[in-house]
Order: structure tokens, then C-alpha cells, then sequence
């Protein structure tokens, strides 16, 4: 009677195994939920200026400390030549008497005061009925192309006096050793490839 018993009990607990072991990968596709649409970029607010430069490298050379050349970056067009102006000026002749020139008039025949004038409003014009360029020998601040080189002609107006070459690693008094450094050029060529063209993203590959 008991082995009867038992036969039953193992019949139950193996019929119970089959039915809760049963064949689930019935091929049926499983459902996901679609990629949720991106919330649109919400734009409303204040935003406050942090950077800009209409043209390069004149807030790196003449603006100061980290403080001065944060606020230039911050400040308006428009209060650009109020608040910047004299220590532009300030710079520039001390930086000439710093080996012992004076700032002279550069290519374009502007002094010192009309040029830290123009380089304090920091904006980049355009002339609609001009040649686009920097500085092409002839025209000059017109707008600016793809293969201008604008830190050369920046650092030309600011360091190369009448000539263009005031600042270029001259020996003054014969002795085979420079005495003045090389300021007209930051020495980076133009390179090739997509430098010029209009080919996006218009860079230069490793030279």
C-alpha cells in the first residue's frame, strides 16, 4: 500500500515538473517600446556672454591679465573702446619700450592711438562692394576668408612699423645676435590640403 502511495506521489510530482517546464520560445516577436522623441532644447531665460573674438589674437596680446581679457570677452561691442581702449595703448607702447623702440606707424599709416582704437571694438566688419580679406596688401579689414592669415597680419599691424618687418629678429647693433624677437609672425603656416577651399570642416591635416 505504501509503495502505491508513493508510485502516485512521484506520477504527480513529475506530471507537475512537464507542465511547469514547459516550452516557452514559441517564435513569438517580442514587443519594445520605440525610442521616446527628444524633449526640444528650451532656450527661454537669460544667457550671459561668455566668449567672443571678431579677430584673433588681439585680446591675447593686448588685454591684460586673466581678469582683463574675461571682462574684454564679456563686454559689449559697443563699451569695448570706452573700457578698453587706453590699456590697449598702454600695452602696445610698453611692449615696444620693453626693447627699447618706440611704436611707430604701421602699414597703414595708423598710430598707435587710432590702431588700439580700431582693435578695441572687437568686431569683424564686411564691405559689401570690396575684395573679402584681412588684409590682401590693398585692402585691409574688408571681412575674412578661409586662407587669410589673420594672427600674421594682427601681429604686422601691431609689431611691423612702417615696413611690416619692424619686429622680425633684426641685430641693430652688429654683433651677430638679434636684438629684437620676432613678433610679426607666429611662425604656423597656412599648410594645405582643405585650408582654403570649401571643404568642410576646412582643416589641415598632421603636417
Amino acid at each position: 500500500m505504501k509503495l502505491q502511495n508513493i508510485k502516485y506521489l512521484f506520477a504527480a510530482v513529475l506530471l507537475a515538473g512537464v507542465v511547469s517546464c514547459s516550452d516557452d520560445d514559441d517564435n513569438t516577436p517580442i514587443t519594445i517600446d520605440p525610442v521616446p522623441t527628444p524633449t526640444e532644447v528650451d532656450f527661454s531665460g537669460t544667457f550671459a556672454q561668455q566668449d567672443q573674438m571678431g579677430r584673433a589674437a588681439i585680446n591675447t596680446v593686448l588685454g591684460g591679465d586673466s581678469a582683463a581679457k574675461n571682462s574684454f570677452n564679456t563686454t559689449i561691442p559697443s563699451e569695448m573702446v570706452a573700457g578698453f581702449q587706453q590699456a590697449f595703448l598702454d600695452k602696445a607702447v610698453a611692449l615696444h619700450g620693453a626693447f627699447g623702440v618706440e611704436y611707430e606707424e604701421n602699414i597703414l599709416a595708423l598710430d598707435a592711438q587710432t590702431l588700439t582704437t580700431l582693435l578695441a571694438q572687437d568686431v569683424l566688419q564686411v564691405a559689401p562692394d570690396a575684395p573679402t580679406t584681412y588684409f590682401d596688401g590693398t585692402n585691409v579689414l574688408t571681412g575674412r576668408t578661409l586662407s587669410d592669415d589673420v594672427v600674421d597680419v594682427s601681429l604686422i599691424l601691431l609689431f611691423g612699423g612702417n615696413n611690416g618687418d619692424k619686429y622680425n629678429g633684426q641685430d641693430l647693433d652688429d654683433d651677430g645676435t638679434p636684438d629684437l624677437p620676432i613678433l610679426v609672425t607666429d611662425n604656423v603656416s597656412a599648410g594645405t590640403g582643405a585650408m582654403g577651399t570649401t571643404t568642410f570642416p576646412y582643416l589641415v591635416g598632421p603636417q
